[in-house]
């Protein structure tokens, strides 16, 4: 998996205590061999039906802080007064007050803008936005530029792609054929369109989760609930019933970490080890579901649809996830954990799944606000308030700020507007403040500051971050003036190089013949899941085989070698070069273009001074030392991160 913030199994480990660790692997070292020595059906079917057994909750197993009823605490008191605009503020200041540490002030206009268009739109703000605020002296400048970002259509096809991350969306099937979904780009485009919209967080839940039922007839709604089965599947498979239970078992979990931040999966075959949830409530939640699903061989899925679904099986629980050893029968049900105690199971009786969607928001409304708060943090500042964004669990990480959290989530849960959400955290002063010393900076202070929280997990400064894989070729194509703002479609299949093209089965990359094509935003590039866009792979992009709350960020020889020498970097680099060549004959002033379309700047004396000395080293016409200049700066830490 290239998600790297699931892959936590040794932190926990050290987390539970030795002991702890010990029993865990002896209880998997037994349950192991008792997998491997069992052959056939099980001769005595009553130790099955004790599988079903399952401890009652007590008010430990629901006291973990995500559980808990959610109230807005109130807004806490703080000393430096005039840096606290927002309550976001106070409760960020307040922490740093009690650790004797203070916020930095706040950035500069340029710094300011840049970061802001990465955070909504995913792209560097044009020059013509950049010289408009940097002339806006208005009061309310600042807050204009928000609006104007947040209705603009780069909005929803930048908030897609973290949202398709945890969708684990492709366009193919994966495993070894790889089959293409001809119809998987128009969940995609569902989910372009309805954060443009600002369509509520309930309403964009409940869609993808019922659709088909709550609106029938409506292609849109169906196809929202293609997030359901966008997982990896294997329509081949010679059992078409194995097929459709690793579906539904792949299913559960990612709606449970998703949608409700808790590891579900582990409970397909066990009891969790420290969540109360049991194997019994894995089979219940994947009971809600499973009308809706329908295989046949050699057809991907595509969308939930309970009302055709001429198939019916009978839910129960398979005894250590096994697709061959079918347990008791169950009946659907919301896990108990996170269930409120007016939820009586007769609720379910008119359509389990739409109940569900209702549910969600209703009365396990506290986590799921709770996670898509933490889920918006982490899109603003690199880490959530807890760094383990698809387990909120008992062996998630503790939240920095659980009263932050609880005041961001209970205002979020008045309206479920993710850009009122968004518009809150951006216009905070800590979302404002410098990433490093300024002019008025006190150094004494910033190296205490820096003693005291190394990581800016308490955000005494904001937190400098890497733009994602599809910022660092979107940001190229927008500097090179050569995107093609084109919207929605199939995915699209730029040139692949040849030594990538040998490892696909035939046809699998046929390359779109519309060369204007290829220069698409990286959204709607082709999502092959047993390949992808080489400059998205060597950027972390996931595989897709399984849902991604945070992606892995690395720093590799390969990335350097990719921007230096693909001929895709090569030819934005000239294409920037004969761009500024157009504008001006004077080398220095075409030194000024450059840094203006990569960095959103004006270069320093001793930028501009090195760089006229590299372009007189050469005596051709122009272009080609241009186009070398702009490959250096497609390559430099200031294209590639956020201050």
């Amino acid at each position: 998996m290239n998600c790297s913030a699931e892959s936590k199994v040794d932190v926990r480990g050290l987390r539970v205590g030795w002991l702890t660790v010990m029993t865990f692997a002896l209880c998997a070292t037994v349950a192991s061999l008792t997998t491997l020595v069992w052959c056939g059906e099980p001769k005595d079917r009553s130790l099955d039906e004790a599988a079903a057994d399952e401890l009652p909750l007590d008010s430990p197993d629901q006291d973990h802080w995500s559980y808990l009823p959610l109230e807005a605490p109130p807004v806490p008191s703080v000393t430096d007064g005039a840096w606290a605009n927002t309550a976001v503020d106070r409760f960020i200041l307040r922490r740093l007050e009690d650790d004797g540490l203070h916020p930095q002030a706040m950035t500069d206009r340029r710094t300011l803008i840049r970061r802001l268009s990465f955070d909504l739109l995913g792209i560097p703000p044009t020059l013509d936005d950049f010289e408009r605020f940097l002339a806006d002296r208005r009061p309310d400048a600042y807050e204009r530029l928000v609006e104007r970002y947040l209705v603009s259509p780069r909005y929803g096809e930048h908030l897609a792609q973290f949202w398709l991350d945890l969708a684990r969306f492709a366009e193919t099937d994966g495993f070894e054929h790889d089959k293409e979904r001809p119809k998987a780009w128009r969940y995609r485009d569902w989910v372009v369109s309805s954060l443009n919209a600002g369509i509520p967080y309930d309403t964009f839940l409940s869609l993808q989760v019922a659709g088909d039922l709550l609106h029938p007839g409506i292609a849109s709604a169906r196809n929202a609930t293609a997030f359901c089965l966008s997982g990896p599947d294997m329509p081949d498979i010679n059992s078409q019933d194995e097929r459709f239970h690793n579906v539904l078992n792949e299913m559960t979990g990612t709606v449970g970490e998703v949608l409700l931040g808790l590891q579900f999966q582990c409970a397909q075959c066990h009891d969790h080890k420290y969540d109360a949830i049991s194997q019994a409530d894995f089979y219940r939640l994947r009971a809600i579901f499973e009308p809706g699903v329908s295989v046949k061989r050699n057809k991907s899925l595509e969308t939930l649809d309970e009302r055709d679904n001429k198939e019916s099986r009978q839910p129960r629980l398979w005894i250590k996830g096994d697709w061959r050893r079918p347990g008791p029968t169950v009946v659907p049900a919301f896990p108990r954990v996170v269930n409120s105690a007016e939820t009586r199971p007769e609720d379910l009786a008119e359509n389990p799944r739409v109940a569900f969607a209702r549910w969600l928001t209703g009365g396990a409304s506290r986590i799921t606000a709770r996670v898509m708060v933490n889920r918006m943090w982490q899109l603003h500042f690199g880490n959530g308030f807890t760094d383990s964004p698809n387990d909120v669990g008992v062996v998630g990480d503790t939240p920095t700020h659980p009263e932050l959290i609880d005041w961001l989530a209970a205002d979020f849960r008045s309206d479920w507007s993710l850009k009122r959400l968004q518009r809150t955290i951006v216009l905070s002063s800590v979302y404002r403040q410098a990433s490093r010393p300024v002019e008025t900076t006190d150094l004494a202070r910033w190296k205490n500051t820096l003693a005291a929280d190394p990581d800016g997990t308490l955000l005494s400064r904001f937190p400098r971050r890497r733009v994602r894989a599809e910022v660092v070729r979107d940001a190229m194509l927008v500097a090179a003036d050569s995107m093609f703002w084109k919207q929605g479609g199939p995915g699209v299949r730029p040139p692949l190089p040849a030594e990538l093209r040998v490892t696909l089965l035939r046809n699998q990359w046929n390359v779109t013949e519309d060369r204007s094509e290829h220069f698409r935003r990286s959204l709607f590039v082709f999502a092959r899941r047993n390949l992808r866009y080489p400059v998205l792979e060597a950027f972390d992009r996931p595989d897709a085989n399984a849902s991604c709350g945070k992606r892995a960020v690395s720093t590799t020889a390969p990335q350097a070698l990719f921007m230096l020498n693909s001929s895709f970097s090569w030819q934005l680099a000239r294409r920037l070069a004969m761009r500024v060549a157009s504008q001006s004959a004077d080398p220095a002033q075409r030194i000024r273009y450059l840094f203006r379309a990569t960095f959103t700047r004006e270069p320093t004396a001793e930028e501009i001074s090195e760089s006229l000395e590299f372009l007189s080293a050469t005596e051709d016409d122009g272009i080609s030392p241009l186009t070398e200049l702009a490959l250096v700066l497609f390559n430099s830490n200031e294209f590639y991160y956020i201050d």
